[in-house]
């Protein structure tokens, strides 16, 4: 079987249009076929050849060199083997049609008709010459260049025919018609460039766009070339690694071009701007074997991507020594560099060798020697370079003023930043939405939330808008208040805005969500945030764990901290000892013990924050052995207790009322340097208290004055308790007043321990004036100090005080706990006063007290001891109707009490009852049970 004519005319299609040394042998292998084939073939085969040889275009440079070879071995074959079979030639066509097809061009609808319609004739046209129109169907990127050079760009694109060439287009063909405009027509390469990509959504090769930016480099349009880098480097995962495989294409392919240099530089200056260091030294260091120069520019924008890096250095020295002329910023981007590294002895002895010399030094080096300082909270020191700015004659700016005033807020000296602020504007420099932000900041970060809100409301009148910070600081002041639902509008009204929501903002309404107990709705937030794309990083992973931890989940807890390790999320001691807390907290010690041994054996408990944890748990529930072991691995580990180990220690002893160990403890605390706080005297106070040992909790508190500790509410309520147990109330008193001299505030507890210990000794006048002494002071006393009342004046048997004290806590719906109630109860049935205490009783069940069998036989009890038989079958009718049956013992007090009556019917019915309510068992299931 032999090669049809179709077959053949598209063999010559593509030899014809693949460059001026294909044509010359597509003219050998024509004279082979005239002997074999058709006039018409042979004719639309010399159609073919003047094609290519009425405009002779030379193939990309690149393309020759690979392309040539494998013609040549097509050609040797089809000489040697004119006559060979259909099967032959395509054998060897297939060794170099694969590799064509790839760098040639791909087949338009017009090449379509002449590669499949053999009716095609080219006879008419053999001796003629070419038209443009039999042109066009071979070789549509000549007609492409040949439109854009005489006819405008936009006019010859909007052709439709020229349109469909060009969607047929691929990216060789594309990087041919840019390297022919690319001298001629630059702007119309451009043009065509913007087109193929904006209009018809091509992803150009990275040779288009390299060959693009020279155009760039040669018309000066800098800007333009570095997108055109970024948008390369984009399209390789972000350019990371990239620069070798990039070096590689420009050094092969545009060695010789002209600005070739300049799109090198360039290159280096886009790896350094997108912090690329390693791909930046790498092109630095092939332009430095190609002799080329990087620019200023190129340095100052690798010296800024390096600020944090030690290798700044190496790059500065590398610039002094290429003898470079330095940009205005060189020297001040190396004086940040180096605040950034926090050598700020090193810049400034920099500053001072180079800024410091200039007649006006450079406004970024006096910022960033302002900035480093106040990072470091020194600033004092700022300030006097702010003064000395002022000196030189440097005008401060918007960063310079935000600057001090953020350092300054940090510091707590509000008036101080304030005059800066003033300062600021009177000096003519507007304040900034940055300004007020951290205005606004500092004031919430101090609790001032009215002055944050007054600042913010004074931005929107200068008619500056609220940004993202700004918002995330009105969320986060309102989640301080545990406002959340204000938070969550504010929240709405930045996402009606436009504004993304960040991982910070989410933090912290996801924190305050869990601290307000709205558990479920914090996992529905999660889920939004995921929607949103915002994975969680470690700060909410933290928040998240601890949260689970608060609320007792801690399976919940550890499968969310298997999964941050899963997704390369190391976890820190914060998340660490949330989660020992937690296990603490269950009393689940051998589970947190071994939580612990495994951090501590990869390297991960080593803060005292741990060991604080697990001493505090076992010294908790009494386990002092393994508290002191741990208390002496913090030594070998060669780290030292703070006062919250001591105070555990200290704790734990005296709970279990070893209080040589914990005064031996207190004294080793103060042995090393280790300053006690309220809480170290204040539990050891306590338990001096409960052992009833006054003078050693008195003279503890000199001592605790002695060292400058300064007894806190809490403290002066042990005391107070104390002396209230021995009855020594003119000194419990005294403290009192001492509280109030001091200007402690007095919480009901103090008062209520006083008014307690008023009552025990049956004092009602002191504990009255107490209770009215809290009212005058706007305290409200709670249902405990009510209680105490109630218990202590019918103690005293002022029943009818008790009574009247009660009905005028209803009247003002005070509502009081049960105990308040039960205790009138049994104090009336003490008294026989039967009806009160049935009335009372029912009020209390009224009001919807839960009532147990305890207050029934509390009741019952009382009115058998009084004889009162039939009030005590009044109460026990009411408690079976609420369907509490009654015990052996409540039994055995009726029936003791209705024998002593001689009601031995009562006796005989209620034995009945309690055999058939299974409370007493008849006998002789008695004796089955006995044998």
């Amino acid at each position: 079987m032999r090669i049809g004519g179709p077959q053949i005319e598209g063999i010559f299609l593509l030899l014809a249009g693949a460059g001026k040394q294909t044509v010359l042998a597509a003219q050998q292998l024509l004279r082979v076929l005239r002997t074999n084939e058709a006039s018409s073939t042979t004719g639309r085969c010399v159609c073919l050849i003047k094609c290519q040889t009425q405009k002779d275009r030379l193939l990309y440079p690149s393309m020759r060199h690979h392309l040539k070879p494998q013609l040549t071995r097509f050609f040797s074959t089809l000489l040697i083997f004119p006559n060979s079979t259909s099967s032959l030639m395509l054998q060897h066509c297939c060794r170099w049609k694969p590799f064509l097809s790839q760098k040639t061009i791909n087949l338009s609808s017009y090449n379509y008709i002449v590669f499949l319609r053999p009716s095609f004739s080219a006879v008419a046209v053999q001796d003629e010459v070419l038209g443009t129109s039999i042109f066009h169907l071979v070789d549509p990127v000549e007609e492409i260049v040949k439109g854009l050079k005489s006819i405008g760009s936009k006019e010859f694109l909007n052709n439709n025919h020229v349109q469909a060439l060009i969607s047929c287009l691929n990216n060789l063909q594309v990087e041919q018609i840019l390297y022919d405009l690319g001298e001629a027509k630059p702007d119309s390469a451009l043009f065509f460039f913007d087109s193929l990509r904006n209009e018809y959504g091509f992803r150009l090769s990275r040779v288009s766009q390299l060959i693009v930016c020279h155009i760039f480099a040669r018309k000066g349009h800098l800007k333009a070339l570095r997108a055109v880098l970024r948008r390369i480097l984009d399209e390789q995962d972000g350019g990371h690694g990239s620069a070798p495989s990039l070096c590689n294409l420009l050094w092969r392919i545009f060695k010789e071009w002209d600005y070739n240099e300049l799109v090198w530089d360039m290159l280096a200056n886009v790896y350094s701007r997108l912090e690329l260091v390693d791909d930046a030294f790498y092109v630095l260091g092939r332009m430095k074997d190609l002799k080329f120069k990087p620019s200023i520019s190129t340095y100052d924008s690798l010296m800024y991507s390096l600020k944090h890096s030690n290798r700044i250095c190496d790059v500065y020295e590398e610039v002094k020594a290429s003898g470079i002329p330095l940009s205005k910023y060189t020297d001040s981007i190396f004086v940040d560099g180096l605040c950034k590294q926090f050598r700020l002895r090193e810049a400034i002895e920099f500053f001072w060798g180079t800024e410091g010399k200039k007649i006006r030094p450079s406004l970024v080096s006096f910022n960033s020697l302002i900035s480093g300082f106040c990072s470091f909270g020194y600033v004092d020191i700022a300030k006097s370079f702010f003064c000395m700015m002022l000196k030189f004659g440097v005008i401060p700016d918007e960063y310079s003023y935000n600057t001090l005033i953020h350092g300054l807020f940090e510091l707590g000296s509000v008036e101080e930043a304030l005059k800066f602020y003033d300062n600021m504007q009177r000096h003519r420099v507007e304040p900034d939405v940055v300004t007020y932000n951290i205005i606004a900041n500092g004031f919430q970060l101090l609790g001032l939330v009215n002055e944050s809100w007054d600042i913010i409301h004074m931005m929107l009148m200068k008619g500056l808008d609220l940004d993202q910070v700004t918002y995330t600081i009105l969320i986060c002041g309102h989640c301080r208040k545990n406002n959340i639902e204000e938070g969550l509008k504010l929240r709405e009204e930045m996402l009606a805005k436009g504004f993304k929501l960040s991982i910070v903002t989410c933090s912290i309404l996801l924190n305050c969500l869990f601290k307000s107990g709205r558990f479920n709705q914090a996992m529905e937030f999660l889920d939004e945030m995921k929607a949103l794309g915002l994975d969680p990083d470690l700060i909410t992973y933290s928040i998240l764990i601890y949260g689970y931890c608060k609320q007792g989940e801690i399976e919940n807890a550890i499968q969310l901290y298997r999964e941050m390790q899963f997704k390369g999320i190391n976890p820190n001691s914060f998340t660490h000892n949330a989660i020992l807390s937690a296990l603490c907290r269950k009393g689940m010690l051998v589970e947190a013990k071994a939580c612990f041994d495994t951090l501590t054996k990869n390297g991960l408990a080593t803060d005292i924050i741990s060991y604080n944890i697990m001493i505090d748990g076992f010294a908790k529930l009494g386990k002092l052995n393994e508290a002191m072991q741990l208390y002496d691995k913090i030594y070998k580990r060669g780290m030292s207790p703070t006062v919250v180990t001591y105070n555990s220690l200290i704790n734990g002893h005296c709970k279990k009322g070893q209080l040589i160990e914990a005064e031996r403890l207190l004294q080793r605390l103060l042995a090393g340097g280790v300053a006690p706080t309220a809480v170290t005297y204040s539990t050891l106070m306590d338990a001096y208290s409960r052992e009833g040992k006054i003078d050693d909790m008195l003279q503890l508190l000199d001592a605790m004055k002695a060292k400058s500790v300064i007894p806190t509410t809490i403290t002066y309520t042990i005391i107070i308790k104390g002396l209230c147990k021995r009855r020594r109330f003119q000194e419990s008193e005294y403290f009192l007043k001492e509280m109030h001299d001091s200007g402690l505030f007095i919480d009901q507890i103090t008062y209520n321990t006083l008014i307690q210990g008023f009552c025990e000794a049956k004092d009602m006048t002191r504990a009255l004036y107490l209770h009215n002494s809290m009212q005058s002071r706007n305290l409200h006393p709670t249902p405990v100090t009510y209680n105490l009342l109630i218990s202590g004046l019918c103690m005293c048997g002022e029943l009818k005080m008790a009574d009247k004290l009660l009905a005028s806590l209803s009247e003002q719906n005070i509502r009081l706990t049960k105990p308040a109630y039960t205790t009138i109860i049994k104090a009336y049935c003490a008294k026989g006063n039967s009806l009160n205490a049935i009335s009372l009783f029912k009020t209390m069940v009224d009001l919807g007290y839960e009532v147990s069998i305890k207050d029934y036989a509390a009741v019952i009890n009382r009115l058998c001891k009084r004889c009162l038989v039939n009030e005590a079958k009044m109460f026990l009718s009411m408690m079976l109707k609420d369907g509490i049956l009654p015990d052996k013992d409540m039994c055995s007090v009726m029936i003791t009490a209705f024998s002593s009556k001689g009601d031995q019917w009562s006796v005989s019915e209620l034995i009945s009852m309690m055999v058939k309510l299974g409370v007493l068992r008849c006998k002789e299931d008695q004796n089955s049970s006995d044998l």
